[in-house]
């Protein structure tokens, strides 16, 4: 089991670098090409907070989610190696790994992109190992994202309260495939422990009454 996790961790983390490197030195910002005709892009943007594009307050609440990040996903792998040791079921050791695959993902993003990479921009292209150094400080690189899936978009009905009428995009996030790994590893997470409770209660089930067994031979029959 600890293979398995092991190759789910470095393919989800290879696919996921592999593709923001490329993103990252073939695009301008905010620059984008249809995979999807009008449904789905490659967009290209960089975020310095949360998964799927959430700021996080200023350089100095950039450094304290790195920081933050690094010691979760610590947390994490060291709670995947408890859990197989412990012999968990698949579902769960696969669900975790992908959490897992993920938080590396876009730590390695925050921390080290910065010093690796020039800036993008609308109009120049980023390159890597700049001859002038990064465009930030160690831990405070940004997050590249690319996948846009607008899958629908128009108004809200008028009768909603608050949002009435406001022009609306679903999905409008910008992500990438360490977000997508977390997002489905903690579905999975959440399923997996829902069928073990399911298998608990199955298991002990209050409404059958156990068959009380006795040594006393049966009764005899009076014959008339």
């Amino acid at each position: 089991m600890l293979k398995r996790s092991l190759a789910i961790v470095l393919l989800v983390l290879f696919a996921d670098q592999a593709l923001k490197i490329w993103v990252k030195l073939s695009f301008f910002y905010d620059s984008a090409i249809s995979i999807l005709g009008d449904k789905g892009y490659l967009h290209f943007i960089e975020n310095r907070g949360m998964a799927f594009g959430m700021e996080f307050g200023g350089e100095w609440g950039k450094l304290l989610l790195t920081l933050f990040r690094i010691a979760a996903v610590t947390g994490i792998g060291y709670s995947l190696y408890r859990m197989i040791q412990r012999g968990a079921s698949t579902g769960l050791v696969i669900s975790v790994s992908l959490i897992l695959a993920g938080a590396l993902g876009n730590i390695i993003d925050s921390t080290f992109y910065g010093v690796l990479f020039s800036a993008s921009s609308p109009f120049e292209k980023a390159v890597m190992f700049p001859v002038d150094g990064g465009y930030a400080p160690l831990l405070h690189g940004a997050v590249v994202d690319m996948f846009y899936f607008p899958l629908w978009e128009g108004r809200l009905p008028g009768w909603l309260p608050v949002w009435g009428g406001d022009h609306f995009v679903f999905f409008r996030p910008v992500f990438n495939i360490a977000d997508a790994a977390i997002t489905v590893g903690v579905v999975l997470f959440v399923l997996s422990q829902r069928n073990t409770t399911e298998k608990e209660d199955r298991a002990i089930d209050p409404s059958v009454t156990p068959v009380m067994e006795t040594d006393q031979p049966p009764s005899p029959q009076v014959q008339s």
